[in-house]
Parts: structure tokens; C-alpha cells; sequence
């Protein structure tokens, strides 16, 4: 019996995923697999059992990614899975940025009571007077799951789309829209947009590129979204941008302390909406459910952020699952040359291997330095 532990209010609809070989517990310590959402994992201990965490949505900042890979812990995200929760509310960001929705609303708000309301509306409401989103130019800064959707919902509403990716892939490339100008260089973009949204992860080489640089090349008055992380701001020049009008609006969906206590009218702070949608829920905690029970049962490897995706399909007989450093993988093949194997597949990924092997023989001790964790699946 498998043991998965959870933290968060985690969807009944991927925790219904789970086979009559898990039970959940409530200590982590006992856990062979942890689903969470935005539980802070950082000052956790981790047992031996533990195989694998999975995050039931698309980043992993609340997750102590490097030691859990020293350790041997796989950690699975789910790319995509609330992809169109965030689209849409980004659309929605765009909207309410071009038609002074949210002044619209306070204002509206003060009339709670007053005699003559409609009247009152009818009178004010020209100072609230935005502009429309079709036929304007949207740059999307990343072209993954979210930026794709944001960028076909964009042209679908009339606006023209040029996209930016500094790891655009050819097989992304084929499926993006046929409407979206691609260019190789953000400064490129930068001066031709009305409204650019950022869809990039937050890591070393992407905190606060968002920064007077990049402000100074964008056309006055553009509006900002960023529905992706508050790390790729550089705060300051942000708020120097808006003070000058360079950025007309900045509109997110991170309560930054910086951001939120400047109490600028062109700043819109969303609490942290983007995934909170019932379908986005229950999307990725299938999504992560299915790859730690994967993982668990068949060593299959898809969507990690700390090692190679490697599969090898459903389980028939016995599987070896080795993680290694990969300077110790040439070793470790050499020794499974030793034992009788029907398939095997493996894959490298920052400094460490991940091997998957079919074979006959029921004990495998490898002792190899440089193994990390080794598995016989049956």
C-alpha cells in the first residue's frame, strides 16, 4: 500500500484518482508521495520514503527543488493544466486596464444610498471613458502554455499579436498562430506595443528583467500585465515608470508589498486569482495525482522540473528506476550490462541521470558511487 500525504485543500476530483493501492496520511514522514499547491515547503524535513512530490499547478517556488533533488525526490508540476484560468484572466486585465473598470467600480461604490443614482451615473460616468482592446498591438513576452492561449484569445477580440520566446522551439513554433509576428529580439517588441503581457517562469536569469531598460523602450502609456510572478519586476524602476507615465498601467496578479503599499492609481493588484478557478483546480491536481502515481508505480518521468522526462509505459514485469549524478550514468550502465534487460531509457538533466530498465532479475545492487536512489518496481 502506497501512502500519499497532502497539504492545501486539494480537488476531490484528483484525489479520486487515486487506486485502491493509496491511502492517504496525514504525517508526512510516512508519505511515498506529497501533493500541495502553494504550501511553503522550504523548512521541511524529508524522509526516506518520500518518492516524489507533486504540485498541483505550474510553479514550484514553494518547493526546496535542489535539495529535494540531492535527495532523490522527483518534484512534478502541471505545466498547462490552469493554462485558460489565466488566460482568461488576463483578457480580463487587458479589459479592465483599456475601460477603467476598476475606477469605474469604487466610484460607483460612493453612490451606495444616494438619492437619484441613475442620474448621478449618467452625469459622472465620462471621466471613467477607456478605450477598446481591438486593433491594438499586444506583445506576448513567453509563448508557452499560457502566453499560446493568451496570444489566440487576443486575436480572436481583434488585436494584433507579436510574440516573443528566448527558447522558442521548433515544435512550438509549428503550433503557435499563424497571426502571431515573432521576433528574435525584445527590443523588437518593446516599441510597437499598446499592452504586453509577461508569461515567463521566475528563476536566476529572468528576476527583475523587467527593469528601466527594457520600460525605456516601450511606448508611452503601455499597459502592463503580469499574471506570471513578481519576481521579474524590478520594483523600483516599475514604480518610477508609472510616475513618469511610461507605463500607463500595471496590472498583476501578485500582492508584491512594494507594489501594493504605493497606492498609485495605474497600479491594478489581483489577489492571486489566476489558478483559482474550480475547472483549473481540479485540472491540475489530476494532473499532478497521475504523474506521482505514475512515478510511483512505473518510474515514468514526465512533466518534472528537477529531472529528464523518461518513460517507458505501463509496467509489465520488473523495472529498475535509477536516479544518479551523471558522471557516475557510464558506471551504472556498465553495470546493468551485468544483468539480463528487455528495454531500458534514460535521460540527462542538470548534473543528474535518470535510468528506467526492464529486466528479469529480482535484486540489483548496483553499489555505484554517484547513485542516488535505485528502485526495483514489481
Amino acid at each position: 500500500m502506497f501512502k500519499i500525504g497532502t497539504f492545501n485543500k486539494i480537488s476531490p476530483v484528483g484525489l479520486n484518482k487515486l487506486t485502491d493501492d493509496y491511502v492517504l496520511v496525514e504525517d508526512a514522514n510516512e508519505a511515498n508521495g506529497i501533493i500541495l499547491r502553494s504550501y511553503d515547503m522550504h523548512e521541511m524535513e524529508f524522509s526516506d520514503n518520500l518518492l516524489a512530490i507533486g504540485r498541483a499547478g505550474a510553479g514550484t517556488n514553494n518547493v526546496p527543488v535542489d535539495r529535494c533533488t540531492e535527495q532523490g525526490i522527483v518534484v512534478f508540476n502541471a505545466p498547462g493544466a490552469n493554462a485558460n484560468a489565466v488566460k482568461e484572466l488576463c483578457i480580463c486585465g487587458m479589459i479592465m486596464a483599456a475601460r477603467n473598470v476598476p475606477e469605474g467600480l469604487a466610484w460607483a461604490g460612493t453612490l451606495k444610498g444616494c438619492e437619484g443614482v441613475g442620474k448621478q451615473i449618467e452625469k459622472g460616468k465620462g471621466q471613467f471613458a477607456g478605450t477598446e482592446i481591438a486593433g491594438k498591438t499586444l506583445g506576448i513576452i513567453g509563448l508557452g502554455a499560457i502566453g499560446r492561449m493568451v496570444s489566440d484569445a487576443a486575436i480572436n477580440l481583434g488585436m494584433d499579436v507579436i510574440g516573443y520566446d528566448a527558447f522558442l522551439t521548433d515544435e512550438v513554433r509549428e503550433i503557435l498562430n499563424p497571426d502571431i509576428s515573432v521576433v528574435n529580439d525584445l527590443v523588437e517588441l518593446y516599441p510597437q506595443c499598446d499592452y504586453i503581457s509577461i508569461h515567463v517562469p521566475a528563476n536566476d536569469a529572468t528576476k527583475g528583467m523587467m527593469n528601466a531598460e527594457a520600460f525605456t523602450q516601450m511606448k508611452d502609456g503601455v499597459m502592463f500585465m503580469n499574471f506570471a510572478r513578481d519576481k521579474l519586476m524590478n520594483n523600483d524602476d516599475l514604480l518610477a515608470a508609472l510616475e513618469s507615465g511610461k507605463i500607463a498601467r500595471y496590472v498583476t496578479d501578485f500582492a508584491d508589498d512594494t507594489v501594493l503599499n504605493a497606492e498609485h492609481p495605474g497600479i491594478v493588484v489581483l489577489p492571486h486569482l489566476g489558478a483559482s478557478s474550480a475547472e483549473a483546480e481540479d485540472n491540475c491536481a489530476a494532473m499532478a495525482v497521475s504523474q506521482v502515481m505514475d512515478y510511483i508505480e512505473n518510474g515514468n518521468i514526465i512533466n518534472a522540473v528537477n529531472m529528464p522526462r523518461v518513460s517507458l509505459g505501463k509496467r509489465t514485469g520488473r523495472r529498475l528506476s535509477v536516479i544518479c549524478k551523471s558522471n557516475a550514468a557510464a558506471d551504472v550502465m556498465a553495470k546493468l550490462a551485468e544483468f539480463e534487460l528487455f528495454n531500458a531509457a534514460s535521460g540527462a538533466r542538470g548534473g543528474y541521470t535518470y535510468i528506467l530498465a526492464d529486466l528479469e532479475d529480482r535484486q540489483v545492487d548496483l553499489k555505484v558511487a554517484g547513485v542516488i536512489r535505485q528502485r526495483i518496481l514489481e
